[in-house]
């Protein structure tokens, strides 16, 4: 007899039902903890290979493996429990072939237990997204400005904000929106095209330096808790946790400095008799 859980987790299918709809809510996750804290107040997290920058101070992320991905999808999971966990493909495990992306995401769907796989790239990448839909890989594709491709970008920038380049990104998204894409991320785009994009594709878009408009928004969580040095236009700090824990660890500091602490309260006393 198999027992239900209380709370069931949001689906693909679930996300791509919000088009249109309430705006969906969405934030990167990478640990336990955090994935704990917000799991009540978003639809889908992101488990994105911007770990490789956030958590190990890499330059871009490009140099994230899948064994990387694995393991930070594996504690998101375990922290959360209603929202739709997506694992971003890191760069060099898709491109190759369709079949090269179906392998790197049944590992990944296997081995974390997450719901959907998100890859960049529009129509070059359609082939792909058709391939990994038709063989039961939720995708989320990502259009606009693809971090993967800083080396051919040369930096991170706005992209669409000139009419070629804007019908560029326009056909991309209509690609992997007709190649089966749950859903699409939007980043760094021209407000006007974001809007035109979220009127012109069936799948919801993901707002990420977009468009209000979009169907939904996400950011990186420390960016927008203010643990980050620099960040880009897009980010808005919600908070400043940041200087806050520099003042507790500073507040450590002097109590342990000055044998204050630990106090009576925090030791353990002998057991009497």
């Amino acid at each position: 007899m198999s027992v239900q859980s209380a709370a069931r987790r949001l689906t693909a299918p679930d996300i791509r039902a919000k088009k249109g709809g309430d705006p969906i809510v969405s934030l990167t996750a990478y640990h336990a903890h955090t994935a704990r804290l917000i799991d009540p107040h978003v639809d889908f997290m992101l488990v994105g290979d911007s770990l490789g920058m956030v958590m190990h101070g890499m330059e871009t992320t490009v140099p994230v493996t899948v064994d990387m991905m694995i393991l930070q999808g594996q504690a998101v999971m375990r922290g959360s429990a209603r929202a739709l966990v997506v694992v971003d493909l890191p760069f060099g495990s898709y491109e190759g072939s369709p079949q090269q992306a179906f392998a790197t995401a049944s590992r990944v769907l296997k081995e974390t237990g997450a719901g959907a796989v998100k890859l960049e790239g529009g129509r070059r990448m359609a082939e792909t997204v058709r391939f990994l839909a038709d063989r039961g890989v939720p995708v989320m594709g990502h259009v606009g400005l693809t971090p993967q491709a800083i080396n051919t970008l040369g930096s991170f920038k706005a992209l669409g904000r000139d009419e070629a380049s804007a019908a560029l990104i326009l056909d991309d998204a209509r690609s992997i929106a007709d190649a089966g894409a749950f859903a699409m991320v939007l980043e760094a785009i021209s407000e006007p095209l974001a809007r035109q994009i979220t009127e012109e594709v069936a799948p919801p878009t993901i707002g990420i330096g977009g468009s209000v408009a979009c169907d939904g928004q996400i950011l990186v969580l420390e960016d927008m808790l203010g643990l980050s040095d620099r960040v880009p236009r897009f980010v808005k700090k919600f908070a400043e946790i940041g200087p806050a824990i520099g003042a507790a660890v500073e507040a450590y500091a002097s109590e342990v400095r000055g044998r204050s602490f630990p106090g009576p309260e925090h030791v353990y006393a002998p057991k009497k008799g």
